[in-house]
């Protein structure tokens, strides 16, 4: 025992004096290129001089970087994430300059801005040294991590869920497509992946619900709920509130109706963490969870991620390095694409470089190391979303080059995380799935030159602006910005005295809701009030089908835009691939009934077209890779789970809806929480409590859900 602690404590030494080492000789090197740093008297000094000057400050430098920092992070934890990013440039520079006015006879000096660029090379050069002595001396570190975890379930009471039993990390890749991951693999683009459907995992495919986005689908995911989710965004008539998926106050309160519901708190209240999401799934371990972005103060756990990320130097140097990379990446892609006349296209200027930035890198990284420190924690579930592909596609299209860029990098993410699960104290089963796929074409706008909100005023008879406005996009990242900046996020804003209908978008599916009436207005009650509403927008080419309440049928369904005649059919007969549904994949109809049943269910429901043989469909909004209706790849997610696990359904069985993938994770941490019952994958799985026949049996480990 003592001889491994001398060696232990032998390796240490030896790695501080060798990160010492080159730090003293990359300040050197600094001081040689850089005109206005200096090592040395006026009069000049030795190179041993040099090098002993070079080596007090930076080992000066070291010891304030370790001492200093994560005090002087934690004050500036209030700060807005991107602020705190560009300010630890400058808090890492002054920390150098204070460890130059600690070396003896006055021999560093800098200017404050070389003092930047110095203290930034400084930070990453031992950053870069330390992981690669670290990963050279896997033994001493695997034994290091897990003498952590111990004394960490010590601390907690866990004495009872050892490492002898695995944990599950569950890695949402936002937006991927089960057929667009199937291209990418077979593409070479995500060998990772490749290897583990070669080996070790099975890939089974999923159907979300009519609403086919994040709000819905991660809702369902991670509180088994998608009841009254109708859209990404949408009108309550009752509050006279708008709903927008990622917006913080709106994300509580639907996090706080599936709770309601469902009477549980969520997938993770054992022992989980919640990161880069849009709810917080019940965990107690938060990092840039939406929903919890609204509580201001130091207590605000989800804002923490970014103060165990920011408290590592070398890491917001790297990422404002690759923040800065990923802006002119983008500012290159989006010029070659409009030199090479690409269609569709749509505008990629403004604030999208730095909204892309964020979402591809600062997002991304913060996630990953918050993982990873999961992992090396040893915490039972982990639930963490990555949103670049989604926010990349949704501009460059979902099988564009840039895209598929960042599958690449989203893969080489996959990697690190089975890495460190190498070195993690318990095993880690990781799966990876997504919420929704997308679907590719041009917009609504570019195809027929006028918005959906102008349509609907048309048909109603009222005044339509000469020039089409753009309409807002329903990116998951851009709130996320807002909030990360502390800039207020658009609230639940009130309608507007008089008739004028709203209208909203999500994806390709449309929403127009009248605010002067109380519950959806009928069909007939629209038609006495606007005649030609109807028939304008379901004659419409670019129109699939609407979906309205009758007062004659209940629930009718009406399209068959570029038909002789169109079609109007009652809820309760809708069958696929016929009549309004006419080239939809099945469930469809299903899907539709279903969101008929929500309370906040708008008074019309619009599905773009939907062109079968492309897959190609029309967004509402300036998008040329959307999702959130019915239609193409949008609707088909992925859910990739090692082979150890039980079958999500069995043989010949379907997975449809986000409830659906809840109760099978569910079934999953079960099964990793130790010997279980054995649950079939042939149980049929209801797609909420309230639907199924009687009460969803809740097992075992499932109670302390609900007590943790």
């Amino acid at each position: 025992m003592s001889t491994g602690r001398w060696r232990t404590a032998g390796s240490a030494l030896v790695r501080v004096i060798v990160v010492w080492a080159v730090s003293t000789l990359t300040m050197m090197v600094l001081a040689g290129i850089l005109p206005d740093f200096r090592l040395k008297s006026a009069g000049g000094d030795s190179i041993t001089r040099v090098a002993l000057t070079a080596a007090w400050g930076a080992g000066a430098f070291g010891l304030l970087s370790a001492l200093v920092w994560p005090l002087v992070v934690r004050a500036f934890l209030l700060v807005p994430a991107l602020v705190l990013g560009l300010l630890v440039f400058f808090l890492n520079g002054s920390l150098l300059l204070i460890a130059l006015s600690l070396i003896p006879s006055g021999r560093g000096a800098a200017q404050p801005e070389t003092a930047v660029v110095v203290a930034a090379a400084m930070s990453a050069v031992a950053s870069a040294t330390s992981t690669a002595l670290a990963v050279r001396d896997d033994n001493a570190y695997r034994r290091r991590l897990s003498r952590l975890a111990d004394r960490r379930r010590r601390r907690r009471g866990d004495g009872d869920r050892g490492p002898e039993t695995p944990g599950t990390v569950f890695l949402q890749l936002d937006g991927v497509g089960h057929d667009v991951l199937c291209h990418a693999v077979g593409a070479g683009l995500m060998p990772t992946v490749a290897g583990w459907l070669e080996h070790s995992h099975r890939l089974t495919p999923w159907r979300t619900d009519w609403s086919s986005q994040t709000g819905a689908s991660q809702l369902g995911i991670l509180h088994g709920c998608t009841f009254d989710v109708p859209a990404f965004r949408w009108y309550e008539k009752e509050t006279g509130e708008l709903m927008v998926s990622n917006r913080p106050a709106s994300a509580v309160e639907l996090q706080r109706r599936a709770v309601e519901r469902t009477g549980d708190g969520g997938l993770l209240t054992v022992d989980g963490a919640s990161r880069g999401n849009l709810f917080s799934g019940g965990a107690d371990q938060l990092a840039l969870v939406l929903s919890m972005a609204a509580r201001r103060g130091r207590r605000n756990r989800s804002r923490a991620g970014y103060f165990a990320y920011f408290s590592d130097p070398a890491n917001a140097v790297r990422t404002a390095l690759s923040f800065v990379a990923e802006v002119g990446r983008e500012l290159g892609q989006s010029t070659r694409a409009r030199l090479r006349g690409d269609t569709p296209r749509v505008r990629r200027g403004g604030l999208y470089p730095f909204i892309r930035a964020f979402a591809t890198v600062v997002e991304r990284d913060v996630v990953v190391a918050a993982v990873i420190g999961d992992m090396l924690a040893g915490r039972t579930a982990v639930y963490a979303d990555l949103v670049a592909y989604d926010e990349v596609a949704h501009h460059s299209g979902p099988r564009g080059r840039d895209a598929q860029k960042v599958l690449e990098r989203l893969d080489r993410s996959i990697a690190l995380l089975a890495k460190v699960a190498e070195h993690a104290p318990r095993a880690y089963r990781i799966v990876l799935l997504s919420d929704h796929g997308q679907s590719p074409g041009q917009t609504f706008l570019g195809a027929y030159g006028l918005t959906l909100k102008d349509l609907v005023r048309a048909g109603c008879g009222l005044p339509v602006p000469r020039s089409a406005g753009r309409t807002k996009s329903g990116a998951e990242a851009r709130d996320a910005v807002r909030v990360a900046l502390h800039r207020p996020v658009p609230g639940n804003g009130e309608a507007g005295p008089g008739s004028d209908p709203i209208v909203l978008a999500s994806g390709n599916l449309g929403l127009v809701s009248f605010p002067d009436t109380e519950g959806r207005l009928s069909r007939e009650e629209i038609d006495r009030r606007h005649p030609a509403l109807l028939r304008t927008l379901a004659g419409h080419p670019g129109i699939g089908f609407l979906l309205v309440r009758s007062e004659e049928h209940g629930a009718l369904v009406i399209g068959g835009a570029g038909t002789d005649r169109i079609h109007e059919v009652p809820l309760a007969e809708l069958e696929d691939g016929k009549g309004p549904l006419t080239g939809l994949a099945p469930g469809a109809a299903d899907a539709v009934r279903r969101t008929d049943t929500f309370p906040h269910t708008a008074d019309i429901m619009v599905n773009s077209m939907y062109d079968p043989v492309t897959g190609e469909v029309h967004a509402f909004e300036e998008q040329i890779g959307s999702h959130g209706g019915l239609g193409g790849e949008q609707a088909h997610p992925f859910l990739l789970s090692p082979r150890e696990l039980s079958a999500p359904v069995a043989d010949g069985g379907q997975l449809v809806g986000a409830e659906q993938v809840h109760h099978v994770l569910r079934r999953w941490l079960r099964e990793c929480l130790g010997p279980q019952v054995p649950v079939s994958a042939a149980t049929q799985i209801p797609r909420s409590e309230s639907e199924a026949d009687g009460p969803f049996p809740v097992e075992g480990a499932a109670l302390r859900d609900k007590s943790a």
